[in-house]
């Protein structure tokens, strides 16, 4: 072997290590992307074929469905810091991926409804866009929590989720309302429940979601759930966790019937009631966010 081919073969190992990495970084990229794509579709589906859905994006107020979006970008930031696609060291990667999560929901959307035929060649940009834009709020959000629902949990998903804050607590509650109220919320059953209700079942349907929130976090041991100090009352817990928890429930249950114009020309008894309503499962949605998200 001439001293020629040596220094060839010794070359084509740094060659293969020094490429390898950026195969590597490919392949997750493109699996992370997958990933994404797959848990938007399964975040928004009943969304996706929710005929309220398809209306209110053509009739929603303009500035109402424009101030949904803008929400939706710092939301989808702190998703990215507790539970994104990655542990990131920089604001800036956080950013990032909320704008990739927002552009797989915007290609995800458009296609189901094209498919679908709720999207076609011979309605009005107004119609396509607001369709298309409402829908990417949900899916945007399975975008982003894909990575720990659909990949196997790393080390640092769990150590993240482990050592969370109080306000990031709350801000996973406030995620979890948002998940199961968006699947509901823009229906008519909600109007027509609140109707039907009398003020003593609605009072006794504010009391169980209450008692279920503290029960499905604190008093049913579920794998995922929070586990409280053993210094800590069970006051302390329901005053801090279940009790804030749920009006902040109610304070997202109110802009939801709000941006799905729910609450036009309704008198505020018949606003109270429906947010009463809507926050049934929104509560669920919250006390359940370490399980489902």
């Amino acid at each position: 072997m001439t001293a020629e081919t040596g220094r060839k073969d010794a070359a084509l190992p740094g060659r293969a290590a020094s490429d390898r990495p950026v195969y590597e970084d490919n392949r997750s990229f493109l699996v992370g992307l997958a990933r994404a794509f797959a848990g938007a579709l399964i975040f928004s589906l009943p969304m996706l074929m929710t005929m309220e859905m398809w209306w209110i994006g053509f009739t929603m107020t303009p500035w109402r469905l424009v101030l949904l979006l803008v929400l939706m970008i710092p939301l989808l930031i702190g998703l990215s810091v507790v539970s994104g696609f990655k542990a990131n060291a920089r604001l800036r990667d956080d950013v990032a991926d909320a704008f990739v999560a927002i552009a797989v929901a915007v290609v995800m959307s458009a296609v189901i409804l094209v498919i679908f035929k709720v999207l076609s060649a011979d309605m009005p940009a107004r119609e396509v866009i607001g369709k298309i834009a409402l829908q990417s709020f949900p899916a945007a959000i399975g975008a982003m929590l894909a990575r720990d629902q659909l990949g196997e949990k790393s080390s640092e998903s769990l150590q993240r989720q482990s050592s969370m804050t109080y306000p990031q607590e709350l801000f996973l509650m406030a995620v979890g309302a948002l998940f199961l109220g968006l699947n509901v919320a823009p229906t008519e059953e909600m109007v027509l429940l609140s109707y039907m209700m009398d003020p003593w079942r609605e009072l006794a349907l504010l009391l169980l979601s209450l008692v279920l929130m503290h029960a499905f976090v604190y008093a049913v041991e579920f794998p995922g759930g929070s586990k409280p100090p053993g210094d800590v009352g069970f006051w302390s817990l329901f005053l801090r966790f279940t009790v804030v928890g749920y009006v902040i429930v109610l304070a997202i249950c109110l802009y939801l019937l709000w941006t799905f114009g729910r609450t036009d020309g309704t008198g505020l008894a018949e606003i109270l009631s429906a947010t009463v309503v809507l926050g049934f499962p929104c509560a669920i949605g919250a006390a359940a966010a370490r399980l489902i998200l």
